[in-house]
């Protein structure tokens, strides 16, 4: 990688983010498509966030992304947000569009271009969790054209997930039904009725532990999806391959979201079977 005064900068901000695989996907894809970009990680204090995106425009970068706890505090400080970063009420993407500063989340995109030969439109979703990683599924489901939701969350957090669900509707039209993940058996129902499973949760990172009882039945045609990438394999996902369900980790979803951002920041598509292949080597 050749740096020199042209060498535009990009970077992940977050607290923390040191072991962020970001910069390696990045970095990877500016040398693979000669772009003359770098990528770096800030861990930065919340009190120094407007600082760091009016730093955007200072630098002429080509943007940042943004991990916990700042996709929502960033906000404030854009003059524009994308209709699913409006919808979701978070962004993981600044584009800086000639100091003009766009806030895009491509996380649900990612997300469901990480499913093989699956679109997500006219089919059924059992979503299970309310968190920020839910919200970018349900959001771009909504955009795509999903034919029905059905979100599970512990009953405690269920008055904390309604209103966020009410603002959907406000926002859409669309009604997103909501379960308390106790209730076996209405998960069992909304899961014989989808097309997707997807846990959003962080139940199974300890690689023990599975969002849902092993009594559920899974019918045969259920794609299967996790957003935990670190274990490769969660106990939910080895469950779903011993029934001979199709069944996708959480990796895709960050390279593909990682993919849209890039092409946002270069207008160029990031070469996503290379970069695959050296992820899956590292985190196998």
């Amino acid at each position: 990688m050749k740096l020199d005064g042209y060498t535009r900068l990009a970077a992940v901000v977050a607290n923390p983010i040191k072991h962020s695989i970001s910069p390696f996907i990045h970095n990877s894809a500016f040398e693979a498509t000669a772009t003359n970009g770098v990528y770096v990680a800030w861990e930065i204090e919340a009190s120094d966030l407007a600082e760091t995106v009016a730093n955007i425009r200072r630098y002429q970068m080509f943007g940042i992304n943004l991990s916990m706890p700042y996709k929502e505090q960033v906000i404030p400080y854009l003059d524009e947000l994308s209709d699913e970063a409006r919808l979701i009420g978070a962004v993981n993407t600044v584009v800086n569009e000639n100091g003009n500063l766009i806030g895009y989340n491509t996380d649900g995109k990612g997300f469901f271009k990480s499913l093989p030969s699956f679109t997500i439109t006219g089919k059924k979703m059992t979503l299970l969790g309310a968190g920020g990683a839910a919200k970018s599924i349900l959001a771009q489901a909504i955009l795509d054209g999903v034919s029905q939701i059905s979100v599970f969350v512990r009953s405690v957090s269920m008055e904390k997930t309604r209103p966020y669900l009410d603002k959907l509707q406000e926002q859409t039209g669309f009604k997103v039904d909501l379960y308390a993940l106790e209730d076996v058996s209405e998960l069992q129902e909304r899961i014989a009725e989808s097309d997707l499973l997807v846990n959003a949760t962080s139940v199974g990172m300890d690689g023990q532990s599975s969002p849902v009882p092993e009594s559920i039945n899974l019918p045969e045609t259920i794609l299967v999806a996790d957003i935990i990438y670190q274990p490769f394999e969660t106990p939910f996902l080895k469950w779903a391959r011993r029934k001979g369900n199709p069944a996708v980790n959480g990796l895709g979803m960050l390279l593909y979201q990682a993919a849209e951002a890039f092409q946002l920041w270069t207008g160029k598509e990031m070469p996503i079977e290379e970069i695959w292949q050296s992820l899956t080597e590292k985190y196998q």
